[in-house]
């Protein structure tokens, strides 16, 4: 079964075929032509895979990100940082920093962050003299901030996996390296910006203008607050800071910004609706080929072979951070939690690794992977929505990999990165 489901899965993923289906063919394929077991337990663990209570913050987070947008949310959030940073040098590159790491705490989905206020700031870049392939490659760079600040659509799926962390824990540890990766980005900002001569030729808005312009932008950043805040003190769990967030942002776009209207919520519902079924999608196949695993003693025969390896828990984590790395080259992370967590945090647990810290730890290592060729779906989601080449942007992706390889080595051998907020707040 294990020959067979791994060799049908690196064809399929070879010949294009998208990761949701190479998952469940694969599956399909080995339980058909490697074992006597009835197909029929290939839906019921896909079935499974997305029968989860938790589970229902993730469209709840998607649909609140596209209220968000669509209520001129984010608009406000980009004119915010406009006006602090949009003069200096490089200071459009700054406001993107600096808005998409604003929404992050609103989304989750780093796909939603390159979608959304991804676009609006390379165009803003572009009509300012900046080159719309470095507007693009920093979009893309900036957007794999939004699953580590939370709310994290990919950290919810995690805790699921790991009973030894908790969504709220996770999204509190988060916070450090989301600021460090932000921080990082705007390091290869200058960089860029100082070589080229990036430099924002629009005037500098009044005093008036910007105390607007802050007071406009506070509801949006209320929301932030409202979902980690009622989280951390337990006035509700993460799946109702999701519905909660959808209700106060349809809130806010109707009756305090006014530019969202009744007859534009179907096609927002509707897209919503698609993000979540392709991520469900993912999910319930990731499942069905981790229960194959499972089900032949993949995870154990693993973690027993580790173990007996005798590893230092630095050692250990070298290893993962290689493996990871590669794997996030041709997965998307939530396949890749989902498949790995159950064989990686027990080991880690043995080896004496706080769960939160190597929770972060193999999730920043797998988003890193959606700005890596050839997969890289934050590269093509925004090659599709400017309508430029992945190779143009891929070209201009250097620097900013260089800069998350630093990150990751911090958050790796920094354990208090991750764990000195948690601990603060009682996690």
């Amino acid at each position: 079964m294990i020959i067979i489901l791994f060799a049908s899965f690196f064809v399929l993923l070879a010949l294009g075929v998208p990761v949701a289906f190479t998952l469940a063919i694969s599956t399909w394929l080995a339980v058909i032509l490697g074992s006597n077991l009835p197909q029929i337990l290939v839906i019921k663990e896909m079935f499974s895979g997305v029968d989860s209570f938790p589970l229902l913050a993730v469209p709840f987070f998607i649909l609140a990100a596209e209220l968000m947008t669509g209520g001129s949310l984010t608009h406000h959030l980009l004119r915010l940082t406009i006006q602090f940073v949009g003069r200096a040098r490089g200071g459009l590159g700054y406001a993107s920093i600096l808005s998409t790491t604003l929404f992050a705490g609103i989304s989750g989905s780093a796909l939603a962050a390159a979608a959304g206020p991804g676009a609006m700031n390379i165009r803003m870049m572009e009509k300012s003299g900046y080159d719309k392939r470095y507007a693009s490659a920093l979009a893309a760079a900036v957007a794999v901030v939004d699953p580590i600040i939370p709310p994290s659509i990919t950290m919810i799926i995690y805790a699921l996996q790991d009973q030894n962390v908790s969504v709220g824990g996770l999204f509190v540890a988060g916070v450090m390296p989301g600021i460090a990766i932000s921080i990082a980005m705007c390091v290869v900002n200058w960089y860029v910006s100082r070589k080229r001569g990036y430099r924002s030729m629009d005037v500098r808005p009044s005093v008036r203008e910007m105390i607007s312009n802050t007071l406009f932008a506070i509801p949006a950043l209320a929301l932030i607050v409202i979902v980690v805040g009622g989280i951390r003190f337990g006035y509700f769990t993460p799946t109702e800071a999701s519905v909660i967030a959808v209700f106060y942002s349809l809130f806010c776009g109707m009756f305090i910004y006014r530019s969202l209207k009744v007859k534009d919520l179907p096609d927002i519902i509707f897209r919503s609706a698609m993000v979540t079924v392709g991520i469900l999608l993912i999910l319930a196949s990731a499942r069905a080929f981790a229960w194959v695993l499972i089900n032949e003693g993949v995870p154990q025969f693993l973690a027993d072979t580790i173990v007996g390896w005798d590893l230092s828990p630095i050692v250990f984590l070298l290893a993962v951070n290689l493996l990871l790395l590669v794997f996030g080259m041709f997965m998307d992370p939530l396949p890749g939690v989902m498949i790995l967590v159950p064989i990686l945090a027990p080991i880690a647990v043995h080896l004496g690794i706080d769960p939160i810290h190597f929770a972060m730890v193999v999730i920043l290592n797998l988003t890193i992977g959606l700005i890596t060729p050839p997969v890289g779906a934050l590269l093509f989601v925004v090659s599709a929505v400017v309508k430029i080449r992945v190779s143009e942007i891929t070209r201009e992706m250097a620097p900013f990999l260089l800069a998350y390889l630093v990150i990751l080595a911090t958050v790796t051998f920094v354990p208090a990165l991750s764990t000195w907020l948690p601990r603060l707040t009682g996690f």
